[in-house]
């Protein structure tokens, strides 16, 4: 078999999956009203044969949900809903993870609900403009800084939010989204966290947020339920790649996270769409640091994913664009046959085209 190691079976904590192959966490925008829809669940289905999927990013909160039409998992109608997606992938013997994710920051009035609010460690506009179905592209809302009774509620959020995931609609476990710059990461940069209080100010300030909200979630659905995704050197919502003590930040946050003893680490190097390469001596670093399972992200192609695995530098291999125009992208390396390209311009549209009508390439072929 090509890519023996990367086609393998594979262990994450106490869950057995079918290969090395995740599914990275993709935004796709297609939940109208912040509901998944019946084509998310054919969606995820079509991918089931990658080892893990990791959903697209969804709000624990009114207030995170600062993309048009992202989904949310925060209330009973969205859970149910989301329920129809984990019953059509465990249908077909995959495993699947939901992506907590809160904006913060990055986010436009318009996109949130009546009565949501857009928030950060502090109160600085991250630049660039957010796309809005009512006025087009605007410039990201000037966010307020929370306040303390704010940071203890959105933690209390992230936990209700992973709960509902679980114990309704039905996920295997959460991934807590601590990268590209959203809510997580702005606690964890200076540049986006000028804090004085126990949340701001030394590096161990600023990571006491994810930390107490990936201890919440343990709590609440359990430990070997919870992964976290970190993004060093990343630029997303305005942050600015490296910073005074970068690496020694993220090294000791990931030794911080392996005492929680939480279920993996997911790290994502952004250096193909144009940010800093992560150096591989940092990712060796928290590869040390952190004792349970690391997945790597970033342009991964199978040859790559096998040197990776192999030489023990990850556990498992994350994909993303990939995936979307290749829906049985494992059995596309396991034949070694070419892969399909997606449509850009449908990434983000709402509905069916450039989602759920990619074929297989025996679909393909028969046509």
């Amino acid at each position: 078999m090509r890519h023996a190691n990367l086609l393998s079976p594979a262990q994450l904590g106490l869950f057995q999956l079918r290969n090395h192959v995740v599914m990275a966490p993709m935004t796709r925008s297609r939940a109208i009203g912040n509901v998944p829809q019946d084509i998310a669940a054919t969606y995820y289905a079509q991918r089931a044969t990658a080892g893990l999927i990791i959903t697209e990013g969804t709000s624990p909160s009114p207030n995170g949900l600062g993309y048009a039409r992202i989904p949310g998992v925060f209330t009973q109608e969205q859970a149910v809903a989301w329920r129809k997606v984990t019953d059509a992938v465990h249908a077909e013997g995959g495993k699947i993870f939901i992506q907590l994710m809160h904006t913060g920051r990055v986010s436009h009035q318009d996109n949130l609900p009546a009565g949501a609010e857009v928030l950060s460690a502090s109160a600085i506009l991250a630049a660039g403009d957010m796309w809005t179905d009512q006025g087009g592209m605007q410039k990201n809302t000037q966010p307020a800084a929370m306040t303390a009774t704010q940071i203890q509620a959105a933690i209390a959020e992230f936990a209700a939010a992973a709960r509902l995931a679980v114990e309704v609609a039905g996920f295997d476990g959460v991934e807590l989204h601590a990268a590209n710059g959203y809510l997580l990461e702005q606690f964890l940069h200076p540049s986006a966290n000028e804090r004085q209080d126990q949340y701001g100010g030394s590096m161990e300030n600023r990571r006491r947020f994810v930390l107490e909200v990936t201890a919440a979630v343990a709590a609440a659905i359990g430990k070997e339920r919870v992964g976290i995704r970190l993004s060093p050197y990343g630029v997303g919502g305005g942050m600015p790649g490296a910073f005074e003590q970068v690496d020694e930040s993220f090294t000791d946050l990931a030794a911080q996270l392996s005492a929680l003893d939480v279920a993996y680490l997911h790290v994502v190097d952004h250096s193909a769409m144009g940010a800093p390469k992560v150096p591989e001596t940092l990712l060796h670093q928290m590869r040390a640091a952190f004792k349970n399972t690391l997945i790597l992200c970033g342009n991964y192609d199978a040859t790559r994913a096998e040197a990776d695995l192999a030489s023990g530098l990850a556990d498992l291999i994350a994909f993303g664009r990939p995936f979307i125009a290749n829906p049985d992208l494992v059995e596309r390396f396991e034949s070694g046959a070419p892969l399909a390209q997606p449509d850009a311009t449908k990434f983000y549209t709402p509905g069916a085209e450039g989602y759920i009508d990619y074929p297989t390439l025996a679909e393909a072929t028969l046509n």
